[in-house]
């Protein structure tokens, strides 16, 4: 599931950390680890104020190795499906990095566990995983309504299985309605017809969705119900993950 490069150049106890994914970023926060962290990406939006106070590296798909090399990093953490291979493979010649997979909630749980035994901060790491578990473990279940998640328009892409958004849809008890499908398909206007959804979410990343696509997915599924939604909620894997039962409380009194 995860991947460490260069592990034997890895110290004991990393001082000088870059993140190269949002969600993992946030999650080095919640840890505790604020003087730790000297580098994230352009898009590391949580926590708040980060993005002034520590070096930006780039983005998650094309890095700034001048600035990454000024930091001097002795541990980098990635995403395989976040971050890109070429960047991620010239980064590990050269420092430490490690790199997550995440496809399903109990790889997010192992992620966080890991990332404390590599910080030594296993027991706040430990205390984040457990609460995690056990409020997915009451969870509010919604109506299992045939569900179209898209993330991207022009052209229409859509999360189908194999992905962490999946995952999140069906432990929320909504039907993926393209679950034959894998991975991030591109979908015409009349494949979105032909699916009929009951419902569409309509995601805030990586695409912006505003009020204004609720109207132009409306004429495709005239019959369906079209939401926005927090797509930090549906897609991020660490700490954030603590939210989702409140956000699907609120989410579940929307779909009445």
């Amino acid at each position: 599931m995860m991947d460490f490069f260069n592990f034997k150049l890895t110290p004991v106890r990393p001082a000088a950390i870059i993140s190269l994914v949002p969600s993992q970023t946030e999650l080095l926060a919640d840890l505790g680890l604020a003087d730790r962290v000297v580098g994230i990406t352009k898009f590391c939006v949580h926590p708040a104020g980060w993005r002034k106070a520590k070096t930006i590296v780039g983005g998650t798909k094309q890095f700034d190795f001048d600035v990454i090399r000024s930091l001097n990093p002795d541990l980098i953490i990635g995403n395989k499906e976040e971050n890109y291979e070429t960047g991620i493979k010239q980064l590990s010649a050269q420092y430490p990095v490690w790199m997550s997979d995440i496809v399903t909630l109990d790889d997010s749980l192992q992620m966080i566990t890991e990332i404390g035994r590599l910080t030594q901060t296993e027991r706040g790491a430990i205390e984040i995983r457990d609460a995690i578990r056990d409020s997915f473990r009451e969870l509010p279940k919604l109506p299992a309504l045939r569900t179209l998640y898209l993330i991207w328009r022009n052209p229409w892409m859509a999360a189908a299985s194999g992905t962490f958004i999946h995952e999140m849809l069906t432990l929320a008890g909504l039907s993926n309605c393209i679950s034959h499908q894998s991975r991030y398909p591109e979908l015409t206007s009349q494949q979105i017809q032909a699916l009929n959804p009951q419902l569409v979410l309509l995601s805030s990343e990586p695409y912006p969705f505003r009020e204004k696509h609720i109207r132009e997915i409306n004429q495709l599924c005239p019959e369906a119900k079209i939401l926005l939604v927090d797509g930090e909620m549906f897609s991020w894997y660490g700490s954030r993950l603590l939210k989702f039962a409140a956000y699907l409380q609120t989410f579940r009194k929307a779909l009445s």
